[in-house]
């Protein structure tokens, strides 16, 4: 994608370079390519040097001997012998620069005869010497080792003891006398701009003009003078036709309106790789994940890198990016950031020999075996099957298969020979553009079947012949069906984004601020609301589009956005996408923000595609031809089959002095002077908002690009420091993004939180954590063990710590640590002594889930368990407090043995100790988990002569368990079944046998063995018959018990995770004391209760806590509600308690003798008294002894699930049996209190209230 290319340059190409072997140094054996030297010496890489660069230098792109010598020649030279194949191959490259702008190169590497004798000689001792090893290596060791002679092999004998050996001469030997020895060399253009199909037949047709029979016309200083000063870039908008040594070369380039000019062959990464596998490489990059392409072409790493960052439109890749890695880089791949790399195969190497530091985030694809490993959990991308089905509509359109071609042997050789043809006989202009996909066509049957699938879709195969025949095109037909399909596939790709992010504008959040400032606090600031645009989006896309807000290039998007606030300062990516966006904006009718999930498919190809048609048809400007130079007599001179040694003096510099510059130049280069210094005025005057950009996008990231040239040590160890800054500061921006959102931005700054996150969000949040930590595991690592660096760090530490505690002196039982730390925690505590906190238990609760099968996955649930007992610092200080096992695990490098850092980062982690996360929990739903329950009796009446045995049942937002009988002596159990979420009720009771069945509870604590999380279901009832309410069982609402932390643990803490119970909190209550609350006080907490389901239902499905805890809990509906009808009640006698439900009862009474009596009532009022009277006689024919107030509370809660209570508030006011049963003051005797009840109550109508099984077992209604 040619995004940063360099401002000052107006000329096509800005150099023209040659590389191969320097015959005045020899043969230098590359040992940094990272070659072993057993192989043959034909196999073995030796440098190679830059031989010429002309011109010397050009001051807007300074050249750079080590990284164009590094990527011409990436694997340095190599050497052939007649009975090789000896093609020529095409590769382009990349230099990003520091600042991020890049320069393109294009390469041909060929082969010329070697006319050295001394290198000739020097390959023959080097056969000598690897002949003789070989020999002694598949002899037995008594061949005598004496003179040098005796141990050079003749040939016959050794072709007949050896047949490995006979392979090996027959085809990697030498022999100076009867080989004829050949060297690899590199012609080479360096341009401003990746004009590639261009630069190919450039150097194609230099390269035809040293091989053919006949000289070229004229020197091949002209040409190469012609391309370097006399051809200019082609303005936007225009195409441009100049002179190659044997045809015209046409390039033309997309106007400021049109997609960024992209020039290589998108067709072929689909033919490579197949649709459903370049999808899923789009998305990792998307995600910036690591990618790593691995192919023994170079132009197949280039095509595919350069395809899928041009699909990214309108993002650009932030990261690391280095499509062709020199072997001598290979300590890159170390790297602990984001990066998109390219790794050569020799071919004789397969996946498994790779040793790549880390895997856990990596995605690896191997072009040339069309196979693509994806990291785990990756996301599916939106409308993924509809997205392939558009792709591949166009792919067939062009008799490309959507599958890819997975070419068989014979068919690649076929497609070899085929090739070398080709190049052989397309001389009219050396155009070389890929012949195979027409070879395919011949070849593939595949094609006829497609093409009858097609019809069947409806797609139209053939383009309109009609329109595109009468023009005539100046390129030919190969390169402009590049060009299409081109076009066709990248507007289906920017359409899904236009598509996606029709509306983003509406979300961006613009800066009050002046640049300076905004610069400065760019680190603490939000620049799109995240959430609410979410929140919009449909459900199947939210997986995806919460990790892609979090990434670089979504941020950097954005901030450029931010930074421009007109038109003209946009930049061309972010002009063409807004374009785009307003216009789906004026086509939809619907409101922008109203999201759909409706697949809608891109309508403007056809515009596109003729912009492109139109250019080549009708030329706008032609360079001025290829012309003599003064050149000394007798340079120049044609010898066959060599690249001659240029002259200098006429190439170094540009026509100024030259006479063929002082021809007038045509009229259209005149505009096209008015354009460039109009664009250079223009940069001028951006040059400070480049600067803002360019520095915003660095925020984020710590190195950009590794430098190709110094690789002394200390520039690889600078480079290390930098990664581990840079891992710092993304912990650091990690940690406070997770807590503001977990908490809250206002309660942050007000040091609290309550708004809590969604679902999507906390786990793409945690996902990327783990990421990040695999990162910091990975880096600097001596020997890589396994895909997941943090699990295999963690088995050596359980490994060591097992054996330690396996010796004889060693007390305990095995596989604990002698951590006496146990924690400490309120309230039930004297109940059930604390988890201890063990490093090592933890993992083993991770090893023993056997749904988790990967060493990633089973770092990541480590992690996310941890994250949920507020110990991931705590655990992690503890494994890198083994220093012994740091020091053997990482180098001296690495960011775990850099001190200071390795504090900050453990301390950052810390501040998650702040708020709950259930991330574990709620993540591992169908896993088997143990719990522990505890009754506690009342210390007052010991339970010690009650006889009847106890029953519990605890239900979670999960599942529930059935019912659990807990032995009768201890009144405690632990059991194990499927998680059962966060706790919310426990249902507990008695069988009501033997002499004293009454029983007083405290209260229930239930934890949770795996998370530690400890639940306290407050009870203070008696539970027996003739005692309290008659009740034999109860349901009991339970609260998360928040530990006592001690020390440097001690963080701000969020409130436990109930709502805010606000003013009610005053009294203190216990239920079996009756409460004198006053008429405001009663309302104001009915008021609180139903504010509480309220903002309950306001919340996203993913936030809301627990409805059961808002009806039934502390200060909930039932209680608010109890009060309303306790208040002014008549306690007839002394001894004997009256409960609400016997004023219920006897209103039904009143109610069903009324309905007999026929007293002419309206028919609401009929209605209203069936459906009391029937929930009524429901709750009484229930077979649970659930007692009088159980009973209250279940018709509480159907009334609210049902919107009836508002009614039998209105119902009761009215009802004889509340005159006689309340006294005068009675709230319910009041009627505009009972209005403005019955007005609260009816704000639940709108809610669809779901209660939990346990509420309501045993009523069928």
């Amino acid at each position: 994608m040619t995004t940063g290319f360099s401002s000052g340059s107006s000329r096509f190409a800005d150099y023209f370079v040659i590389c191969g072997l320097d015959t005045d140094s020899g043969l230098e054996p590359d040992e940094l390519s990272g070659e072993n030297f057993e192989q043959s010496p034909l196999r073995r890489t030796f440098k190679s040097k830059v031989l010429a660069h002309y011109p010397d230098n050009v001051e807007w792109n300074p050249f750079d001997q080590d990284a164009v010598g590094m990527l011409c020649m990436p694997k340095g030279l190599s050497f052939r012998t007649q009975i090789d194949s000896r093609e020529p191959q095409f590769h382009s490259f990349i230099i990003t620069r520091e600042d991020g702008s890049r320069t393109y190169g294009f390469a041909l590497t060929f082969f010329e005869e070697v006319t050295s004798k001394q290198i000739c000689s020097a390959m023959q001792t080097l056969y000598h010497m690897h002949n003789a090893e070989q020999y002694d290596i598949l002899h037995t060791p008594t061949t005598p080792k004496g003179s040098e002679d005796q141990r050079v092999p003749q040939p016959h004998p050794v072709l007949r003891a050896a047949p490995a050996i006979s392979r090996l001469q027959r085809f990697n030997s030498y022999d100076i006398s009867r080989d004829t020895l050949y060297v690899s060399k590199c012609i080479c253009l360096i341009t401003p701009m990746a004009f590639a199909q261009a630069c190919r037949k450039v150097l194609q047709q230099l390269h035809q003009a040293v091989t053919s029979p006949q000289p070229p016309p004229l020197p091949l200083e002209s040409y190469i003078f012609n391309i370097l000063y006399e051809v200019p870039l082609p303005p936007p908008g225009r195409s441009l036709k100049f002179s190659g040594v044997y045809g015209a070369i046409v390039c033309q380039r997309p106007s400021t309106s049109e997609l960024p000019l992209f020039d290589f062959a998108i067709g072929e990464m689909f033919n490579l790789l197949g649709v459903e596998n370049v999808l899923q490489l789009f998305t990792c990059a998307l995600l910036e994940m690591q990618i790593l392409l691995f192919s023994q072409h170079y132009q197949r790493l280039m095509t595919v890198a350069e395809s899928i960052t041009a699909l990214m439109f309108p993002f650009q890749w932030q990261h690391v990016y280095v499509p062709i890695l020199p072997a001598s880089l290979l300590h890159f791949l170390d790297a602990p950031v984001p990066y998109l790399m390219g790794l050569h195969s020799n071919g004789q190497d397969d996946r498994t020999k790779l040793e790549l530091p880390q895997e856990a985030n990596l995605c690896f694809v191997d072009i040339d075996n069309h196979l693509v490993e994806l990291p785990e959990e990756l996301p599916q991308f939106p409308n993924k099957l509809e997205f392939i089905q558009e792709i591949s509509e166009v792919l067939m359109s062009f008799n490309v298969s959507p599958e890819g071609n997975i070419l068989s042997r014979d068919s690649q050789a076929a497609y070899r020979s085929f090739r070398s043809v080709d190049v052989v006989s397309d001389t009219r202009n050396g155009n070389l553009a890929s012949p195979l996909n027409s070879y395919l066509l011949r070849e593939n049957e595949t094609i006829a079947r497609l093409q009858a699938l097609v019809k069947r879709t409806g797609v139209s195969l053939e383009k309109d012949a009609s329109c595109i025949k009468d023009m005539r095109f100046h390129c030919d037909e190969e390169e402009l069906k590049m060009h299409q399909l081109n076009i066709q596939v990248r507007e289906v790709f920017a359409n899904r984004f236009t598509q996606m992010f029709a509306d983003y504008e509406v979300f961006v959040i613009q800066q009050g601020h002046d640049k300076e400032s905004w610069f400065t606090n760019r680190d603490q600031m939000q620049n799109f609301d995240k959430a609410s645009f979410l929140s919009d989006q449909p459900e199947p896309y939210l997986p995806f589009l919460s990790r892609f807000l979090e990434t670089q290039m979504f941020a950097s998007f954005i901030d450029s956005k931010i930074l421009c606030h007109d038109d003209e300062e946009k930049e061309h990516t972010l002009r063409v996408f807004d374009t785009r966006v307003d216009k789906i904006r004026m086509l939809n009718v619907r409101t922008p923000t109203l999201r759909t999930s409706m697949y809608q498919k891109c309508t403007n190809i056809e515009d596109s595609e003729k912009a492109i048609e139109m250019r080549v048809a009708k030329i706008d400007h032609t360079a001025l031809h290829p012309h003599l130079l003064d050149m000394k007599i007798g340079q120049g001179r044609y010898e066959q089959g060599f690249f001659p040694r240029l002259q200098s003096d006429v190439l170094s510099t540009g026509p100024s002095s030259n006479k063929w510059a002082k021809r007038s130049a045509p009229a259209q280069w005149r505009r096209r002077d008015r354009q460039k210094q109009h664009a250079e005025h223009l940069y001028l005057d951006n040059d400070q908002r480049e600067k803002y950009i360019q520095e915003a996008r660095n925020l984020g990231t710590t190195i950009r690009q590794p430098k190709l040239s110094n690789l002394s040590p200390s520039v690889i160890a600078q480079t290390n420091w930098k990664f581990v800054e840079g891992l710092l500061k993304e912990c650091r921006n990690k940690t406070k993004r997770m807590l503001v959102e977990k908490m809250g931005r206002e309660a942050v700054e007000l040091g609290h939180g309550e708004v809590s996150i969604t679902g999507v969000e906390e786990n793409t949040l945690i996902a990327s954590l783990c990421d990040l930590l695999e990162r910091i595991w990975s880096h600097g690592l001596q020997v890589k063990q396994g895909k997941s660096a943090l699990w295999s760090h963690l088995l050596h530490y359980q490994d060591s710590k097992e054996k330690k505690n396996a010796t004889p002196g060693s007390l305990g039982p095995p596989g604990f640590i002698h951590d006496t730390e146990r924690r400490k925690s309120d309230g039930g505590g004297s109940a059930m002594p604390p988890l201890r906190i063990s490093l090592i238990q933890d993992m083993r609760h991770i090893q023993n889930i056997s749904e988790i099968k990967t060493d990633v996955g089973k770092a990541r649930a480590w992690v996310r368990l941890s994250m949920e007992k507020k110990l991931l610092s705590r655990h992690l200080k503890q494994l890198l407090s083994d220093h012994e096992l740091t020091k053997k695990l990482y180098k001296r490098y690495a960011f775990l043995r850099c001190d200071d850092e390795k504090e900050q980062f453990l301390y950052h982690l810390l501040s998650f100790n702040a708020v709950d996360y259930f991330c574990f929990t709620n993540v591992f739903t169908t896993i088997m988990i143990p719990y522990h329950v505890v009754v506690v009796p009342s210390k007052k009446l010991s339970g010690s002569m009650f006889t009847a045995n106890p029953w519990v049942c605890v239900s979670g937002e999960l599942a529930e368990t059935g019912v659990l009988q807990v032995p009768r002596n201890t009144l405690e159990i632990t059991f194990e079944c499927q998680n059962l979420g966060k706790l919310t009720t426990v249902q507990m009771g008695h069988d009501n046998t033997g002499i004293y069945a009454k029983w007083l509870v405290e209260c229930v604590v239930v934890r949770n063995e795996i998370t530690g999380h400890t639940y306290k279901f407050p009870c203070g009832r008696w539970l027996g018959k003739g005692v309290d309410d008659g009740s034999l069982e109860r349901i009991l609402v339970g609260e998360l018990m928040t530990p006592n932390v001690d020390g440097d643990e001690r963080m701000c803490r969020t409130p436990p995770m109930q709502q805010s119970p606000g003013m009610m909190r005053r009294f203190t209550i216990s239920p079996s004391s009756k409460p004198k609350l006053n008429t405001g006080q009663i309302q104001e907490g009915v008021g609180e209760a139903i504010n509480g389901i309220v903002k309950h239902f306001h919340k996203p499905e993913k936030e809301r806590g627990s409805l059961t805890l808002l009806l039934c809990g502390e200060y909930g509906l039932v209680w608010a509600l109890e009060q309303v009808f306790l208040h002014g009640f008549k306690s007839p006698r002394l001894f004997k308690n009256v409960f609400i439900w016997d004023f219920l009862e006897k209103a039904q009474v009143y109610f069903e003798s009324a309905e007999q009596r026929e007293v002419a009532q309206d028919e609401n009022w009929q209605t209203r008294v069936r459906h009391f009277c029937r929930f009524m006689r429901a709750i009484n024919n229930t077979s649970r002894n659930i007692g009088k107030d159980g009973k209250f509370q279940m018709l509480v809660c159907l009334g609210a699930r049902d919107h009836l209570l508002h009614h039998w508030i209105a119902l009761l006011a009215d009802c004889p049996i509340t005159a006689q049963m309340y006294e005068d003051t009675a709230l319910l005797k009041d009627h505009s209190l009972v209005n403005s009840m019955i007005r609260v109550l009816q704000t639940l109508q709108e809610f669809n209230i779901t209660l939990e099984a346990s509420l309501v077992k045993g009523v069928g209604i």
